[in-house]
């Protein structure tokens, strides 16, 4: 595994379902085309998993 994950908000989460919308906010992405640096971890992967039409990810 990768040390850390650099994800980006690539589709609106505005006609997401309201927990999906929620899992965005608490990734730390804000707004559309931002890029957030989180640990390679089980629970970011998880929040990842979730809202994986909506970003895109890299490793670090």
């Amino acid at each position: 595994m990768a040390e850390k994950l650099k994800i980006t908000l690539v589709k609106s989460p505005i006609g997401a379902v309201p927990k999906q919308k929620a899992t965005v906010e608490a990734l730390g992405l804000r707004k559309l085309n931002k890029t957030v640096e989180m640990p390679d971890n089980e629970a970011v992967r998880g929040m990842i998993w979730h809202v994986r039409h909506l970003v895109k990810v890299e490793e670090i």
